[in-house]
């Protein structure tokens, strides 16, 4: 038996992950947390741009776990290596673009290999049975299990008595009658067990982060990857599907509408990348045009853009286009009428200023 045992937790900054590490630091565990960046789980990016949301929290939530817990937190790139999870999951999708159970079985296997190379004694993961169905029934557990191939290290505290034992628990590292026996989706008993834990907060919601199961998030996601013919995409990809209205009115091009100042901030930091259109005569957002057009299309651009301004319902309104060279030309629209911009246009139903 180690002198102390050492464990490290996958820390997601929902409150699962959150009791697990401390159930086992509770047995006098030495634990120290891991997240893995995948670029798709950025809390807080949404609500530092814009305005009306200023007043939530900013802030990393599997940090801020961490710093609960008093331990030590690695946080580790995996966005490349991630690609591959994303664009062909062996396990499929859930309801949109997540493939939750190939993401756990990569997830686990990172840590079996950050353990093998820091010298730590097995994994923690918040995991409860039943709790998704995608990922957390009592069938797909071993599976993450076996296909990691991570043996008997992988230990889930907050549904460990309805599972079979584990090295840490047969070795004596932790002791099995102060591990619990969660399953099923409703939220009460971890309520219950942070309040008994003396934990008052935790992040709220209290489950993941990920937006890729966010119905209009995968829904442009898809686009993007149509448009382009392929499943590439880049950090600043997986940011800007966040960031304003996204309209594709022809199969070609797509525009990226700011719905309100801080988008308008957000976006101009984007000039360099693609052309960009705003509004000279009247207050209005900025729009970043992605992908091909003629000047048929630049108008139909223009058009849509010039709806969102303050001139929406002047008889003409004047915007520049600047390309990503700081070359401006200058155009003079009548605004589009709300009545003639289809539904389909709009990627992901993004129809509001929500």
């Amino acid at each position: 038996m180690p002198e102390q045992p050492k464990a490290v937790a996958l820390i997601s900054g929902g409150l699962d992950s959150m009791l697990a590490a401390r159930v086992v630091q509770d047995q006098g565990v030495h634990v120290e947390g891991i997240n893995f960046y995948t670029g798709f789980c950025v809390e807080g990016h949404t609500h530092a741009i814009r305005s009306k949301d200023q007043q939530r929290p900013k802030r990393n939530n599997a940090l801020w776990v961490a710093e609960q817990l008093g331990m030590p937190l690695h946080i580790v790139d995996v966005i490349e290596e991630y690609k591959e999870v994303l664009t062909n999951p062996r396990y499929g999708y859930g309801a949109n673009l997540n493939p939750c159970l190939d993401c756990k079985v990569f997830m686990v296997r990172k840590a079996r290999e950050w353990i093998e190379a820091n010298g730590f004694d097995f994994i923690v993961t918040g995991e409860v049975i039943g709790q998704r169905p995608k990922s957390q029934t009592r069938d797909k557990l071993p599976v993450i299990t076996r296909d990691a191939e991570v043996e008997d290290l992988l230990l889930r505290p907050l549904s460990a008595k309805l599972l079979e034992r584990t090295r840490p628990e047969r070795e004596g590292w932790v002791d099995r009658e102060r591990l619990h026996d969660l399953h099923g989706r409703s939220r009460k008993p971890q309520f219950a067990l942070a309040r008994s834990l003396g934990i008052e907060a935790w992040a709220q919601p209290a489950g993941g982060c990920c937006f890729l199961t966010d119905a209009s998030y995968s829904a442009k996601l898809a686009d993007l990857w149509q448009a382009r013919g392929s499943r590439e995409y880049d950090l600043d990809d997986i940011m800007l599907l966040k960031v304003g209205r996204h309209l594709r009115p022809r199969e070609h091009f797509k525009l990226i509408i700011a719905r309100e100042a801080g988008e308008t901030r957000f976006l101009q930091g984007y000039k360099r990348r693609y052309p960009h259109l705003r509004t000279i005569s009247h207050g209005g957002p900025v729009a970043l045009i992605d992908g091909t057009w003629d000047e048929h299309d630049l108008e139909l651009a223009a058009r849509l853009v010039a709806r969102y301004s303050s001139g929406r319902n002047a008889e003409r309104v004047d915007l520049e286009l600047e390309d990503t060279e700081g070359n401006v030309q200058s155009l003079a629209v009548p605004p589009m009428a709300p009545e003639n911009v289809p539904d389909a246009w709009y990627v992901g139903g993004d129809h509001g200023d929500g």
